[in-house]
C-alpha cells in the first residue's frame, strides 16, 4: 500500500471514530419531543459507523498499513470535530448532515485515490459506505424539513 492511500483511510477511520462518538453522545443526550424517533435513528447510525471503522480498519491491516487505534490518534487526524455541548434536537440532526457531507466528500476522495492505485477492493468498500450515507443522509435531510 502506498503511504498516500495508508494516510487517506487513517484520516477517514479517524473522522468515523469522532463521527461514532457524536452519535453516541447525540444517542445518550437527545431529549424532548423527538426523542422516540431520533433516539432509534442516532443507535442505527451510530452501529452503522461502528462497521465502517471495523472496515477500514481490516482493509488498512491487509493492505499491510498501521490502523489508528487510539482516542487521541483519532482526535488528532480527524477533520471531524467532538460536539462538547448537548446541542436540541434539531440541531444534533444539522450537525450530522454537515458531518456526513463532509465525510462523503473525503470518502470519494480516498476512492479516487484508491482507483489511481489500481485497489478496486478498497474502492468497492468506500462505495459501499458512500450508499449507505447517501440514504442516511437523505433521512436527517427530510426529517429538517418538516
Amino acid at each position: 500500500m502506498t503511504t498516500e492511500l495508508n494516510d487517506s483511510l487513517n484520516a477517514l477511520l479517524a473522522d468515523y471514530m469522532v463521527f461514532y462518538q457524536k452519535l453516541r453522545n447525540y444517542h445518550w443526550n437527545v431529549a424532548g419531543s423527538e426523542f422516540f424517533k431520533l433516539h432509534e435513528k442516532f443507535e442505527e447510525a451510530y452501529n452503522e459507523a461502528s462497521n465502517i471503522v471495523d472496515g477500514l480498519a481490516e482493509r488498512i491491516l491487509a493492505l499491510d498499513g498501521h490502523a489508528y487505534s487510539t482516542l487521541q490518534d483519532f482526535v488528532d487526524n480527524a477533520d471531524l470535530n467532538e460536539d462538547p455541548e448537548v446541542p436540541s434536537a434539531e440541531h444534533m440532526v444539522e450537525n450530522l448532515v454537515d458531518d456526513i457531507e463532509l465525510l462523503n466528500d473525503r470518502v470519494l476522495e480516498a476512492v479516487e485515490l484508491a482507483e489511481q492505485h489500481g485497489d478496486r477492493a478498497t474502492a468497492n468498500l468506500l462505495d459501499d459506505v458512500i450508499d449507505a450515507q447517501e440514504e442516511r443522509l437523505w433521512m436527517f435531510k427530510t426529517f429538517l424539513r418538516k
